[in-house]
């Protein structure tokens, strides 16, 4: 459960690259009516329940959506085949912890 709701707020998200775009709403109604705003000003073509857009995955589930970004999927998983577990040294010294910066900032 979304804490708007809890608060009886609606929202709506946009999500909009060039030319797609993604409506998501606490509620139908909230959907429906943003739509028919965006409709009386621009052109629109309403696709129905977004599959994927701009190539990542939207899966509905009981506790909400879950995205997939489909080539990042397909790259690691050419780049790191299944049973390639070896152990990689990492690049810097975990026992050394970072300070906060005390010094002058550039103008």
């Amino acid at each position: 459960m979304c804490l708007c709701e809890k608060l009886n707020k609606d929202y709506v998200i946009i999500c909009l690259y060039v030319d797609d775009m993604l409506i998501l709403a606490s509620n139908e109604h909230v959907i429906k009516s943003t739509k028919k705003v965006l409709t009386n000003k621009f052109h629109t073509k309403n696709l129905g329940v977004a599959e994927v857009i701009l190539k990542i995955k939207i899966s509905t589930t009981s506790n909400g959506l879950v995205l997939f970004n489909l080539i990042m999927l397909r790259k690691f998983s050419i780049q790191f085949p299944k049973g390639d577990n070896s152990i990689v040294k990492t690049p810097i010294n975990i026992n050394v912890h970072m300070s906060k910066n005390r010094g002058k900032g550039i103008n």
